[in-house]
């Protein structure tokens, strides 16, 4: 198969051949039709993960099954499937009790083996972790929800409990953070985006933002209370900076809940945060790591009736070779919505 090979950390990113995954005992192997191109991507190849080189990244996708393992009972070749993009080992209480997303034996392609920047991706315990795509959404949209979208949900449903008529305030316009935006505005909530581009906050504002506020020219959590009379119910930092970090603490009212979606590597220490406010505001600071398979129909179903249309956030579909070259680049890049690779793609 071709794929998307690191040789090392940091390096060139080289799309040749390679021998074909074989499916581990109790998975399948997938040909990959679409796989998205995400921060989290350009974090593995920057040395912020503990990977094994040679490495294929790639963590969200959704294609076709082609190869199952032995003891795989739920599925057979020829199945639309997607994956949450961290996958339980079914066995432990945390899996069997529908929360495979911290799972203390979790694998995750891209990360701890070979992931989807590739022709086909091998999958482990198919029947705890794949989700059957339904017939009316395509296999780019259903690759969206590996990571960025179903994170997104899960951060604003299940951890923030997002409500109608609540503010949420929305740092960072990327990938998940506009799947934030569209999610909140379906849940009814009224919806602040930030972003230091004004690109991103164009289509914030297509999707339904109540306000779109440009970062750098004046204070954020200044403007985010003036505007909500308080402060906000809710804030994402969907970045991963000390920054976006704090910004989006301060940008909360009273008893208000931060969800921390983007990741924060320890580039010079443990970043430093308003903690004082966190205590003295009464603060819930919420970590959010993707969603479980368990947790999918709900989501589906939002999307199946058109409440929901992640489709709408891919702005552009690329093949491997052009991924290769993005993805070092890919912290500078300001995309307005999701890049999606097809690997079939010359």
């Amino acid at each position: 198969m071709r794929a998307m090979v690191m040789e090392r950390i940091g390096g060139p990113l080289d799309v040749r051949e390679v021998p074909d995954p074989v499916p581990p005992p109790g998975g399948v192997v997938v040909a990959v039709r679409a796989t998205g191109l995400c921060r989290s991507d350009w974090h593995a190849w920057a040395g912020h993960d503990d990977i094994t080189l040679p490495h294929v990244p790639g963590h969200e996708l959704a294609g076709v099954i082609t190869v199952t393992g032995a003891g795989v009972a739920n599925w057979s070749m020829g199945d639309r499937v997607t994956v949450p993009f961290v996958q339980g080992c079914g066995q432990c209480a945390w899996c069997r009790s529908g929360n495979a997303q911290v799972c203390p034996d979790q694998r995750q392609p891209g990360f701890t083996h070979w992931g989807s920047f590739a022709g086909l991706v091998a999958l482990h315990a198919a029947d705890v972790n794949l989700v059957a795509i339904p017939a009316k959404v395509p296999f780019a949209a259903a690759a969206s929800l590996g990571c960025r979208f179903a994170t997104a949900y899960r951060a604003l449903t299940g951890r923030a409990r997002l409500a109608a008529g609540e503010w949420l305030t929305v740092i960072g316009a990327g990938g998940v953070g506009l799947s934030a935006v569209m999610i909140a505005k379906a849940l009814g909530a009224r919806v602040i985006a930030v972003d230091r581009n004004p690109g991103p906050l164009g289509l914030a504002r297509a999707l339904g933002a109540d306000h779109a506020l440009l970062s750098g020219a004046h204070a954020i959590p200044d403007q985010v209370h003036a505007i909500t009379g308080g402060g906000s119910h809710v804030a994402i930092d969907a970045v991963g900076s000390e920054q976006a970090c704090a910004d989006s603490i301060l940008s909360l009212g009273r008893r208000g809940r931060h969800v921390q979606v983007g990741l924060l590597p320890p580039v010079a220490g443990h970043p430093r945060l308003p903690m004082a406010r966190v205590i003295g505001w009464e603060l819930d600071l919420l970590g959010s790591h993707g969603m479980a398979a368990a947790d999918y129909p709900g989501l589906l179903a939002l999307i199946e009736a058109g409440r929901l249309r992640p489709q709408d956030l891919i702005e552009r579909v690329i093949s491997l070779n052009e991924a290769a070259a993005l993805l070092p680049e890919f912290d500078k890049a300001s995309p307005a919505g999701m890049t999606i690779i097809d690997p079939a793609l010359p």
